[in-house]
């Protein structure tokens, strides 16, 4: 069995409720094995004997919808890749708060084109990095009021791949509950 981590986009914000509890018995039903969650914003952990990440994420997808009334966006990603994020940082994440440091993880590979009109320097101290299907952004004073932030999600640069972003405490997290259930 691989260990996984399901990361729900959209989830219990703008009225798209989606109790824990249910989403834990939904991946139960799917026949998944050591299934948890992590905090109301729809990340699961949980293990397969079957499928690989993109067939996972369709399968919690369609059953979210049937289930649930509504589409859910998912990515599915395995404990050596979230590790292997954490690695590659190239931010001193052990130096920052968790909410100074993002990863936006994405569905599939971006290239760095789909980001050439940001201007780096109007957005300082605020940067993003690209790396393997993932965009980890420092926002020294949060998400909030981050302006880079909204540069870098605009729909036009999203618009093939879905993509979902985690604080750094909870991409910390995901990568310990996932070596856990190893």
């Amino acid at each position: 069995m691989t260990t996984y981590a399901a990361l729900l986009r959209a989830i219990n914000v703008g009225g798209r409720k989606l109790p824990m509890a249910e989403l834990r018995g939904l991946l139960e039903g799917l026949g998944h094995a050591g299934v948890r969650t992590y905090l109301q914003s729809g990340q699961a952990v949980f293990a397969a004997d079957h499928g690989d990440e993109e067939s996972l994420a369709a399968e919690i997808g369609r059953a979210s919808r049937e289930r649930f009334g509504f589409a859910v966006d998912v990515i599915v990603r395995d404990h050596a890749y979230l590790k292997a994020v954490v690695d590659a940082c190239p931010f001193p994440a052990a130096d920052l708060e968790g909410r100074q440091l993002h990863a936006t993880y994405f569905s599939a590979p971006v290239d760095a084109a789909r980001y050439a009109d940001i201007d780096a320097d109007a957005h300082r101290p605020e940067e993003f990095r690209l790396g393997d299907r993932v965009l980890y952004l420092y926002a020294p004073d949060g998400l909030g009021r981050s302006k880079l932030a909204d540069a870098l999600s605009r729909p036009r640069r999203t618009r093939d791949v879905i993509a979902t972003s985690r604080n750094w405490n909870t991409v910390l997290k995901l990568v310990e509950l996932t070596a856990a259930a190893e």
